[in-house]
């Protein structure tokens, strides 16, 4: 049975034990929980975005993309955001970023925007990995290498996905990978571009 869900990885610093880990075990890490998370979301067992109910206020951020431009998610009132959450050592982050780019690109001249926030690498890490996929992301990816972002909108996990309306609320959000160039979420994105 196909599924619309994939695993997802610890964040890095979703919890101070993670901080001290060395490369290799934090990479191990990573697979093990993506291993574990495979298992639930292959069955189904997560729905494709949940509900934030009551809708919720989006933190507000301020970061440079990797093209040293700043980004504030202030400047994007009026329009829809997802914002994601990622990592270049995350496989199912891997796994998603192109549905992500093909539905960014369906709604090019919508009042849609995508962010992508990396945590944790450098500029240059970064752009070696967007150039490594196929479609490369032409939305905006932008570095919370402190993880102060992902700090602010509570995220334990990567790939997490926010899905904030045109007033700056949070109203869905996912844990784990996800193919977002899917009916389903076309037809949630339409409804709140009204």
């Amino acid at each position: 049975m196909p599924s619309n869900t994939m695993p997802w990885c610890a964040a890095p610093n979703a919890h101070p034990a993670i901080r001290g880990l060395d490369r290799v075990r934090h990479l191990a890490a990573a697979g093990l929980v993506a291993l574990a998370g495979f298992g639930a979301s292959a069955h189904g067992a997560a729905p494709f975005m949940t509900p934030v109910e009551p809708a919720r206020a989006a933190p507000s951020f301020t970061l440079k993309d990797i093209d040293g431009k700043t980004h504030t998610l202030a400047e994007y009132r009026g329009k829809v955001v997802l914002v994601n959450f990622w990592a270049t050592w995350c496989p199912p982050c891997r796994a998603e970023m192109p549905s992500i780019e093909r539905l960014y690109a369906s709604m090019k001249g919508k009042p849609f925007v995508v962010l992508a926030l990396d945590q944790g690498k450098s500029v240059d890490s970064v752009f070696a990995f967007m150039g490594q996929l196929s479609p490369s992301p032409t939305f905006p990816v932008l570095l919370d290498g402190k993880s102060q972002a992902a700090h602010a909108f509570g995220v334990m996990g990567i790939p997490s996905t926010y899905l904030i309306d045109k007033q700056g609320n949070i109203v869905a959000q996912a844990i784990g990978g996800r193919d977002y160039d899917s009916a389903a979420m076309r037809t949630l994105l339409d409804r709140l571009m009204k």
